[in-house]
């Protein structure tokens, strides 16, 4: 399909993953499968988290964000290509592809800073363990939580107001198996030199430094963690940072993992796989990482489902 402007756009056409028929079965039973268990998982989470008195605490607040965010992470993606692989049609309207760019901007982002914010949680708890109820007061929680989703909205909304203005004169086809930035950008006939500047310095914005942020608080952290003489305060120390410490390094070489690969290769088939890693896969496993290496958590879990078999008896 061809158009002259984003007026006359009726709609793009995603390639998804493969063009094989004879894969489309196999895809659409892997996807289905690691998106229920991404829901099923993650909203096990944020249950267990909102039951249980011995969770309510800011780190838990702020995992229970995370995983809400995940959910919406997935459902923004995973659930229309479903439905097209199901359908057997690649087509999504202008309106639609337009909205899910948006939303797979928004929810990474709200990922890395969440993750940041959860870092200094850790920081403080581990470093000024003495201060931390008074730092980390529930009015605090709610303003960081705030200012994250402040922060990914107005952030999203500035690349969706640059790309309103984009005009496309080619085969709208896009290489992916959702509607994502760059893919688009590269599909306008007209100047895009500013949503490339802007793509650039979010990434470095809201990529880098959150990492060197939390780079920051875990060597405080690990500093702390030596200077204790207790074993048990050291082991302890080093269980409540564990999970966290495993999520972002999960998400941030997910992330990496595709930058290069799009660097490196041509070829975007191989950078879609990788995108599957960090839109699928992450949002899977966080909550399994937090439920296997996480005392409390596995405590919670255990309480409920001894709780439920004492209600079937």
């Amino acid at each position: 399909m061809k158009a002259g402007n984003k007026t006359g756009i009726l709609e793009f056409i995603l390639l998804g993953l493969s063009e094989d028929p004879k894969l489309q079965p196999l895809i659409f039973g892997l996807f289905l499968s690691m998106y229920l268990a991404t829901l099923l998982g993650n909203l096990l989470i944020v249950l267990i988290i909102s039951s249980d008195s011995h969770l309510q605490t800011p780190m838990y607040f702020f995992l229970s964000n995370l995983s809400l965010i995940d959910i919406c992470f997935s459902t923004t993606i995973v659930p229309n290509m479903l439905v097209n692989i199901q359908t057997q049609s690649k087509a999504i309207s202008y309106v639609n592809c337009l909205t899910q760019v948006y939303f797979s901007m928004l929810f990474p982002i709200l990922d890395t800073i969440l993750l940041t914010v959860m870092a200094y949680d850790r920081y403080v708890a581990i470093c000024q363990p003495l201060h931390y109820t008074v730092i980390m007061k529930p009015h605090l929680c709610g303003l960081l939580v705030f200012i994250t989703w402040l922060i990914g909205v107005m952030t999203s909304l500035l690349h969706m107001s640059l790309m309103m203005h984009l005009s496309f004169c080619r085969d709208l086809e896009i290489p992916h198996f959702f509607c994502e930035l760059s893919q688009i950008i590269k599909l306008a006939c007209s100047d895009t030199s500013l949503n490339t500047i802007l793509v650039y310095v979010m990434t470095c914005v809201l990529g880098v430094l959150p990492l060197l942020g939390i780079l920051f608080s875990y060597s405080r952290i690990t500093s702390s963690i030596r200077k204790m003489s207790s074993s048990g305060g050291k082991q302890k120390a080093f269980s409540t940072c564990g999970s966290h410490l495993s999520v972002v390094s999960l998400f941030y070489v997910t992330g990496i993992g595709v930058y290069f690969t799009s660097t490196v290769t041509h070829s975007s088939q191989k950078v879609s796989v990788a995108s599957v890693m960090y839109t699928v896969v992450t949002p899977m496993l966080n909550p399994f990482i937090y439920s296997l290496r996480n005392k409390d958590v596995k405590g919670a879990l255990g309480r409920h489902v001894s709780r439920a078999a004492s209600y079937l008896r």
